[in-house]
């Protein structure tokens, strides 16, 4: 019997759709992916609706995104028992978590990659468009460090994207299982995140955020001397208009240097996202953040000093083992007394191997939302009172997109971070606006988190 080769051929490719999870570390694996794709000649779908295999980009960090991961992988297998694709491979820290007990758990998955497998991505997709089940490519550690086959593309939507600056982490916080999942912090090169940088401007990109578990240990595990610092003062050498931030730092690890640098380089954001999760020194130490307490407490005002237009940003870890009322109380006078921009609360998710998992004295469920309820309640007043007192000043807003129906645009000011914070929606933009533009807007109203402006 013979075959028709044109079907054959129409067997073995595929498109490939993503659903990606978890944080914006995981985006820029998803597209890190994409290119190893693109750079095999593979296709992808506009969305993994359209797709024949999908990829689900998993996040293993807390609880809730463990669920999140379970409910899109049993969505994505829905799809292929009902014909919509044909295959479904599931990468990121779930498998390099959990491993074969993954793969036991979730029989109807036909591929499993790691994080040290992502480069294989495609040699998978050409396996499950041949038909091939089964698939198990998970390494036992993390220990990759990668570079973008092809480093303008970026799954973000809008003018921005996300530069990742470095893999893995050297804190051992009690509660966290990221260096478990991700390995030791390991930096990349400042010439390969410049050219990556250049890359993405060329393309239209006008706001690179660097991102990384903690972007100010950037550079210490470099044998040649070099730090955020020297980074960003290269970055700052490229051409045209376009914003620079810094995501997710230590308290511990800002130096003056850094400070003064990002003071002085007119790209760099006044904005500084440096996660606390508490004020109270016995709790610092449970959560083994112990090198955090001598620098929380003046944290804030220092980097006013040098920069007093900063917005700053934090996250608070409320519910951990052994935490009283008194110490919540600690945490909430020092919300109140310091009046972050910005700030986000979790509450304690108790992980396996690690320090933390099975501490004693671990407030109760109901405690535990009480406290994240009202130290929520207490910033919201922080918020309402910053932005009655930015109404009628003015600044300047990166525009994303347009919205129609309200004869609007939504854009972002200096002080907020994509995808996380609040926005700027602006009024009164001529009919030739397009995404990507820096426009002058003056403030006219509040929406919670997010400001009305009227363009200048």
């Amino acid at each position: 019997m013979f075959s028709n080769p044109d079907i054959e051929s129409e067997k073995k490719t595929a498109s490939v759709g993503f659903i990606s999870l978890g944080c914006a570390k995981n985006l820029v694996d998803s597209q890190l992916m994409a290119g190893v794709l693109i750079s095999e000649k593979l296709k992808l779908a506009r969305s993994p609706e359209e797709a024949d295999i999908v990829i689900v980009n998993t996040c293993a960090f807390i609880e809730e995104a463990r669920a999140e991961s379970m409910e899109m992988i049993e969505t994505a297998c829905r799809m292929k028992e009902s014909g919509q694709c044909r295959a479904v491979l599931v990468t990121g820290c779930l498998p390099q978590r959990y491993k074969e007990g993954l793969r036991t758990k979730l029989p109807a998955v036909d591929a499993f990659i790691g994080l040290d497998e992502l480069e294989n991505v495609a040699e998978v997709v050409k396996e499950l468009a041949e038909g091939k089940r089964g698939i198990f490519k998970v390494s036992s550690k993390s220990t990759k460090l990668y570079e973008p086959r092809v480093p303008g593309i970026t799954f973000t939507g809008g003018p921005f994207a996300y530069i990742k600056i470095a893999e893995g982490c050297n804190h051992r916080c009690s509660f966290c299982a990221i260096p478990d999942i991700r390995g030791a912090y390991r930096s990349r090169s400042i010439s390969q995140v410049v050219k990556e940088a250049e890359k993405l401007l060329i393309n239209g990109i006008r706001e690179l955020n660097l991102i990384s578990q903690d972007v100010t240990s950037y550079g210490r595990d470099l044998k040649y001397e070099t730090d955020l610092a020297k980074l960003i003062e290269e970055l700052r050498r490229l051409d045209g208009k376009f914003w620079i931030r810094l995501l997710y730092g230590h308290p511990a690890m800002v130096s003056d240097r850094l400070l003064k640098v990002m003071a002085e380089t007119p790209q760099v954001c006044h904005y500084f996202d440096l996660p606390i999760q508490h004020s109270h020194p016995d709790i610092l130490r449970a959560m083994r953040r112990s090198d955090s307490i001598m620098h929380i407490e003046k944290m804030a005002d220092r980097i006013r000093q040098i920069m007093p237009d900063v917005a700053l940003r934090t996250t608070c870890l409320v519910g951990f083992p052994g935490e009283t009322d008194e110490h919540f109380e600690h945490l909430l006078d020092f919300v109140q007394r310091v009046e972050f921009d910005l700030l986000g609360v979790f509450t304690f998710s108790p992980e396996e191997h690690t320090a933390a998992f099975d501490m004693p004295d671990r407030p109760d469920e109901e405690t535990t939302a009480a406290r994240r309820d009202d130290l929520l309640v207490v910033q919201m007043d922080i918020v309402d009172r910053k932005a009655a007192a930015m109404i009628g000043t003015e600044t300047e807003v990166l525009l994303e997109r347009e919205i129609p129906e309200s004869n609007r645009w939504m854009g972002r000011a200096r002080r907020s971070a994509p995808e996380v914070d609040g926005v700027v929606f602006v009024e009164n933009l001529s009919a030739d606006t397009l995404p990507g533009e820096f426009v002058k807007v003056r403030y006219t109203a509040q929406q919670e988190y997010d400001m009305v402006a009227e363009s200048i």
